[in-house]
């Protein structure tokens, strides 16, 4: 580490840290909530304008009309030979219902009290934005010229599952290594995944409701069922693959049984005077680092069709599973790939390193209990973490909030650690 210069970069964030607090409550002036979404371009015109500003090439286009992502590149003065950083987060917000929640200030009008920061995205992640924007500024303005490229992702659509992240993946974007700034207390982090099905029983015959003694007394003598009453057996069995998952899963750094399955949208029947014909439940399936989204969905599915085969009528009209989706709004569905970590990764050490030397304390590597566009990159082979400050108690919350020491440090911090990753050679590894 260069601690002189490194030095000379953290006393500038500090005697500037006033435009990082005016760039973070800049950023949380937009409104940019999803849902309802599509509501990010002049927000993303305005990172898309800072970054260009700073000397980066601008890519641009729209994942959802009104929802651009925008990825800046500044290219390395040795860009084939120095190593090169991605750095990723979201520009949308956790959904406000201003009407129903008791906010302090309004929540897209960001006020700092006690050293707090205060509005929608404080935490959840425009400090993190705001902060890592912030550390490329001090660092052109200190004349400093990265021999490493460096590539800024803003994406859209992490609330909700649109994966603005994922078609930055598919346009190429990639680096020898990437932070996502995301909510994580300034932790070290990887994380699990989850993925979201439709598990749905449709009857091929519909019947009137005066029929039902026919289906369930002796001598009835109609092969019929309700889709309501036979949803309840696939919960059930959901339930036991749960309990058995939490029996024989584990993994380092997370407590037993976060390899969830919830029930939580269940639709189904027409209305009272018919047998319910259709049922649908909506789950989510939580699943540890070390397992894919396909493999746990399918594992899923062969529970459930062994389920149906016990039973006279499911075995006749066994449930159809949809998983995933690229939109919680669009199409109802979602996937968040999970993320292993190697802590003995240099650029894992080198931000250890790096977070020690500003916050005087050994940095935390392990697992975040939540889900971020994180997975994604890993996925397309980029050693990635989860590295923002904020606290998740604090993400999503009425009066969200960040602590101004904790956003100047992680500012420090990036700076530090772009600085240093950059310029190491590729030929070190």
């Amino acid at each position: 580490m260069n601690k002189e210069k490194i030095n000379s970069l953290v006393q500038r964030i500090e005697e500037n840290k006033e435009q990082l607090l005016d760039l973070a409550k800049a950023l949380m002036s937009f409104e940019t909530p999803s849902p309802p979404a599509r509501n990010t371009e002049s927000a993303q015109q305005f990172i898309a304008d800072y970054l260009q500003d700073l000397g980066f090439s601008i890519d641009k286009w729209d994942v959802y009309p009104g929802d651009p992502n925008v990825v800046g590149t500044l290219t390395g003065t040795h860009s084939t030979k120095a190593k090169s950083l991605l750095i990723n987060g979201h520009i949308d917000v956790a959904e406000v219902h201003e009407e129903e929640e008791n906010w302090d200030s309004p929540p897209f009008t960001p006020v700092i009290k006690d050293n707090i920061l205060y509005g929608r995205g404080a935490a959840d992640m425009k400090g993190g934005l705001a902060g890592a924007l912030f550390a490329i500024k001090v660092l052109k303005e200190a004349g400093i010229e990265l021999p490493g490229d460096l590539i800024f992702q803003s994406v859209i659509g992490e609330e909700v599952g649109e994966a603005g992240t994922l078609q930055c993946c598919t346009r190429g974007y990639a680096a020898d290594f990437a932070v996502v700034v995301d909510t994580s207390d300034c932790q070290i982090q990887g994380q699990g995944g989850v993925i979201t099905g439709w598990v749905t029983i449709q009857s091929p015959e519909t019947f009137h409701d005066a029929t039902r003694r026919n289906m369930i007394h002796a001598g009835g003598g109609l092969f019929g069922a309700s889709a309501i009453e036979k949803m309840m057996k696939v919960i059930q069995s959901l339930q036991e693959l749960e309990q058995h998952w939490a029996v024989t899963k584990s993994y380092p750094g997370f407590p037993p049984g976060m390899t969830t399955i919830n029930p939580s949208v269940i639709e189904g029947g027409r209305h009272a005077a018919f047998i319910a014909d259709k049922c649908a439940l909506w789950i989510t399936v939580h699943f540890y680092p070390n397992e894919n989204h396909a493999d746990v969905a399918k594992e899923v599915e062969e529970h459930l069709m062994n389920m149906a085969k016990a039973d006279p009528w499911l075995r006749e009209n066994p449930p159809t599973l949809k998983w995933g989706g690229t939109s919680m709004i669009e199409d109802r569905g979602e996937i968040f790939p999970s993320l292993e970590i190697d802590p003995s990764h240099e650029a894992v050490q080198l931000l250890g390193k790096s977070h020690q030397h500003i916050f005087s304390t050994e940095a935390t590597v392990g697992m975040s209990p939540t889900v971020t566009d994180g997975g994604w990159l890993g996925e397309a082979g980029i050693p990635t973490v989860i590295y923002g400050p904020g606290k998740l108690k604090h993400a999503h919350a009425v009066n969200e909030q960040l602590d101004v020491d904790e956003l100047v440090n992680f500012t420090k911090v990036m700076t530090s650690f772009i600085y240093e990753w950059c310029h190491l050679s590729k030929e070190e590894e």
